[in-house]
């Protein structure tokens, strides 16, 4: 579907109430004149329903252009429900128009007066009814491409309009041949249609106003549960209409996850909303904190403290002891930082972890200098292709059954880090397979001095 800005929105919409304005004017004027000429009641009755349609498009004029404007200080969602009042007032002089008819209906079946019809008066008919045929057509394709509940409700009125005006030529059929009570019994099948046609725009709106929800909360929240990692959704909600709903999401989250991974999920919840439905004018996420710390998530605690003390974290492990849970970690300091200073900012990590993690009884951390981004010095490349072939001479030598490729060696702190990455079968479970990774970058590095740190990327073998 071609997606349309704002503006080119706003304004198909004023180009399609303005022709239709126009039209409707025409048509009413017509239907008028011919009424009062040869006093048919409903061809009267049905002009003045006309005049109506005429004075809806007026009012849409003026809520469109209303509508269109941003949002602002007093409107911060902005002026879109301007559209649904005047929608409204369409169905609230289709209420108007249908008892002022009734009321004629009324008199003219106890005082009966046959109109004088001739062929102008047919003639007149069937081309308003030929208009009316155009701009339903006309106006339900436009409301429906640019996604306006105006439209599409004006479109329902008109569309009633083309019922009225057959009725209204077969009732002077039936006058012509001297049934003269089939014209107010016409006026009130048209007040039928009308109320009908009423009471659909009037629901239509008034869902949006008293805040009906657009979307299913169901489907929204199989919506946010595409997002791996959603786990439980609190509350999904929607309001406005459905071609520009509000939406609003909450999701439940560890405590200690990180205000990044939160954004990183809020966005994600975002994409699949707006891929899944049309129309979202507005994602809204919220997260509240996991209520149920049974199971705390030891690694996402100990990376999230020392997240908030600046301090970068991996290879962090948890294993159970006769005493208690025992985690282990590797923590990365500035190379330039002293190690005391470094010792001060480490240990207070550590007694936030225990803080935290009641379960853990110690906590052992290792001091490393921190990757640097960037290098001025030049790499020596005969070192580093003689490194490079060692590395992969001895894991080939020790572990000949899997793919070893895509080595990449870079500077590291006076020495070498190597990337690398390996091959194995599909059905190997990724704890086999981490602590293959563990094994190899141990070999590695204890096999070359040169090399400081060895990252390995584990995957499927390609067969």
């Amino acid at each position: 579907m071609t997606t349309i800005s704002r503006k080119e929105r706003d304004q198909g919409i004023q180009r399609v109430l303005l022709i239709t304005l126009m039209l409707n004017l025409l048509v009413s004027s017509g239907k008028i004149v011919i009424g009062a000429v040869t006093g048919a009641l409903s061809i009267t009755a049905d002009g003045f329903h006309s005049l109506m349609d005429g004075a809806s498009n007026g009012f849409g004029l003026i809520a469109n252009r209303i509508a269109a404007q941003p949002a602002d200080a007093d409107h911060p969602y902005g002026h879109r429900r301007f559209e649904t009042l005047a929608a409204l007032a369409v169905g609230i002089l289709l209420l108007i128009t249908a008892w002022e008819i009734i009321s004629s209906a009324v008199e003219r079946l106890a005082n009966p007066q046959p109109p004088t019809m001739n062929p102008l008066a047919f003639g007149v008919l069937i081309g308003t009814l030929a208009v009316n045929l155009f701009v339903s057509t006309y106006e339900r394709r436009e409301g429906k491409r640019l996604r306006s509940e105006l439209l599409v409700a004006d479109a329902a009125n008109t569309s009633a309009d083309v019922f009225v005006t057959l009725s209204v030529l077969a009732s002077m059929v039936l006058v012509a041949l001297g049934w003269t009570w089939a014209d107010p019994i016409a006026a009130l099948l048209i007040v039928g249609l009308i109320g009908r046609a009423a009471w659909s725009v009037i629901r239509q709106t008034g869902r949006v106003l008293v805040d009906a929800a657009p979307i299913e909360p169901n489907k929204l929240v199989e919506i946010a549960r595409e997002v791996p990692a959603v786990e439980q959704v609190i509350r999904a909600r929607s309001r406005g209409t459905a071609d520009a709903a509000h939406i609003d999401i909450d999701v439940s989250v560890p405590p200690e996850m990180t205000a990044a991974h939160t954004a990183a999920i809020a966005q994600a919840i975002r994409e699949k909303m707006e891929g899944a439905l049309e129309g979202v004018q507005e994602v809204e996420v919220h997260f509240a904190p996991q209520t149920d710390a049974s199971m705390p998530d030891y690694v996402l605690v100990a990376r999230a403290r020392a997240d908030a003390l600046g301090i970068s974290t991996h290879e962090v492990r948890v294993s159970d002891t006769p005493k208690g849970k025992l985690l282990e970690m590797h923590v990365e300091v500035p190379p330039g930082e002293t190690l005391k200073h470094a010792h001060d900012r480490v240990s207070e990590l550590e007694r936030e972890v225990r803080a935290h993690l009641p379960e853990v009884f110690d906590v052992v951390t290792h001091i490393e200098p921190a990757l640097l981004s960037s290098h001025n010095h030049e790499t020596d490349t005969t070192l580093d292709d003689a490194v490079t072939a060692r590395a992969y001479h001895l894991l080939r030598t020790h572990y000949p059954q899997y793919d070893w490729h895509h080595f990449h060696l870079t500077p590291y702190e006076g020495g070498a880090a190597i990337s690398l990455h390996v091959g194995l079968s599909g059905d190997v479970t990724v704890e086999a397979a981490h602590r293959l990774a563990e094994e190899a970058e141990m070999l590695v590095r204890t096999s070359i001095p040169d090399v400081e740190r060895v990252t390995i990327h584990t995957e499927p073998k390609v067969e």
